[in-house]
């Protein structure tokens, strides 16, 4: 059976992000520092964001892992974002595959600013058990349950995730929490998980002129997240639980990096996992679009 490299879905996503590049307009908005945890700051109504965030995992037990997703964020309105997710891995000893897609949309009901911020997100997943993506940890998850790849892929994974995003602004401070349930559609109990985030700016004060190495660019934070069991047994007890500390860079012309070293703290969690994250925004592409089809 054929099968699709991450090294490949990395290219494809250069190769878009340069195409996008040549657009001669690139949006300055407010971009999450973090990889696993939503706040409330969707995109901008009309805009485009494309991003491709690699992992690297080391497991306790098994081989190393060459995760990823290739992302399509759109901003349809203001309340609402849109985003496609492509995802694929490479096991050392085993195979490359690709492992499915994801359709996720978030609603913001309350649009002023307020001491706390809600947000409702739905997604659509058609993944296989051997996406190692690892976008969100829920119910009990396992770094020890590590089958080849060939097995793996034959188990489908449809299912329906469910998040509760609260989010605050308060002194430069972003402070986020994600509240995860999350149920496959072919059966089995509803899982559960959590993310929280933490970050800020190295420096509130915009500076008079645009510079690539200004210290309200540069966000750092951290995030922690993890399972907490299942309808019939919530639980912290044989879940897995990681934490990290993360960076994030934002560029003048529209460019995000990220980086996020992550450690695993309980038996069940792979030893450490290391994320980065490269993303393009481009704004107005929507209306773009449209005039290319007029």
């Amino acid at each position: 059976m054929n099968t699709v490299s991450p090294i490949r879905i990395a290219g494809w996503g250069v190769v878009l992000m340069g195409l996008l590049g040549l657009a001669p307009i690139a949006a300055k908005a407010q971009e999450s520092p973090y990889f696993i945890t939503y706040d409330h700051h969707l995109e901008e109504p009309g805009s485009l964001e494309v991003s491709f965030n690699p992992l690297l995992g080391s497991p306790k037990s098994g081989n190393k892992f060459r995760g990823s997703w290739l992302e399509f964020e759109y901003g349809a309105k203001a309340w609402w974002t849109s985003e496609l997710y492509l995802d694929g891995q490479s096991t050392s000893g085993d195979s490359a595959i690709f492992t499915g897609w994801r359709w996720e949309n978030r609603f913001r009901p309350l649009m002023r600013e307020r001491w706390i911020n809600p947000v409702i997100y739905v997604e659509f997943e058609d993944i296989n058990g051997a996406d190692k993506a690892l976008k969100e940890v829920v119910g009990f998850d396992s770094g020890r349950d590590t089958p080849a790849n060939a097995e793996a892929r034959g188990e489908k994974q449809r299912e329906l995730e469910l998040k509760l995003i609260l989010s605050s602004n308060f002194k430069g401070w972003n402070v986020a929490e994600n509240l995860i349930a999350e149920k496959n559609l072919g059966g089995g109990a509803w899982e559960f998980g959590y993310a929280i985030g933490a970050s800020r700016p190295l420096g509130l004060a915009a500076s008079a002129k645009e510079c690539r190495l200004c210290a309200e660019n540069i966000r750092v934070g951290a995030e922690l997240y993890g399972g907490l069991g299942d309808r019939h047994d919530f639980t912290l007890s044989g879940t897995s639980h990681y934490l990290g500390p993360l960076i994030a860079w934002e560029l003048p012309n529209g460019v995000t990096l990220k980086a996020e070293p992550t450690w695993g703290l309980t038996a069940n969690s792979h030893r450490s996992l290391l994320r980065f994250g490269v993303s393009y925004e481009i704004s107005g592409f929507g209306r773009r679009l449209r005039n290319l089809f007029r």
